[in-house]
């Protein structure tokens, strides 16, 4: 109490002043927030490196895309769109194959720290394939999501302890490539691209100079008849 019988207003600390924390003058510890507290959890988990799997975030698993050909068969309805899902499984189910092997074998090398960890954008798709893959074989996997308009999507394959959540494009494409020990990239759209182009530029600019293989997934799907 002050001398007029009225509770003190205490200001808060800086750190605690979410207002200024979320403000424009703040950016610069919004940004350094998302390249500490991620290298806290990667050191707290043993992370030393990673391997990356980008690509579309519409690709189905096998499964989903036989149960949607069914309703739409069904309903007389967008089979050839269900039919084309189904072609396309292949690729979710060669990134969750790959991503078992993967983490199967890491798991094998019997150091303390975890390599070659099983690295996605933290969606559905790709992300979710490989995120499930390595899940199956009983080992931890990052998930870098990003706040974006869409609907949220929650990858219930990602490991709870290396689910980050970005606002900064850069700074998630900073983590995508600073543990990374190679990329695996498999059929997507824009955002495959971007990442694709600029790790290329990366490696040609010498930015990066680490061996860091890049690797474009394709398998031949057979069509029609």
């Amino acid at each position: 109490m002050n001398k007029t019988g009225r509770r003190a207003h205490r200001q808060p600390k800086a750190y605690e002043d979410t207002r200024f924390l979320q403000s424009r003058d703040a950016r610069a510890l919004r940004i350094l927030a998302e390249y500490l507290e991620p290298l806290y959890r990667f050191q707290r988990h043993n992370v030393q490196d990673t391997i990356v799997f980008m690509g579309s975030a519409r690709l189905r698993s096998e499964e989903a895309a036989r149960a949607e050909l069914a309703e739409a068969e069904r309903k007389g309805e967008g089979i050839e769109a269900a039919e084309m899902a189904l072609r396309l499984s292949i690729y979710y189910e060669g990134a969750r194959e790959l991503a078992r092997r993967l983490t199967a074998w890491s798991k094998k090398l019997g150091r303390e720290e975890r390599r070659f960890v099983v690295c996605t954008g933290g969606g559905p798709g790709i992300m979710e394939a490989a995120s499930r893959g390595a899940c199956e074989a009983k080992g931890l996997n990052v998930g870098l999501t990003i706040s974006i308009p869409d609907d949220e999507f929650d990858n219930p394959f990602v490991s709870r302890e290396l689910r980050f959540y970005f606002h900064y494009f850069f700074m998630r494409k900073f983590w995508f490539v600073y543990l990374a020990k190679a990329v695996v990239l498999f059929p997507g759209g824009y955002g495959t691209l971007d990442e694709l182009f600029e790790i290329l530029t990366l490696v040609q600019t010498h930015k990066t100079r680490k061996r860091m293989p890049i690797v474009l997934f394709r398998l031949q799907i057979l069509g029609r008849g």
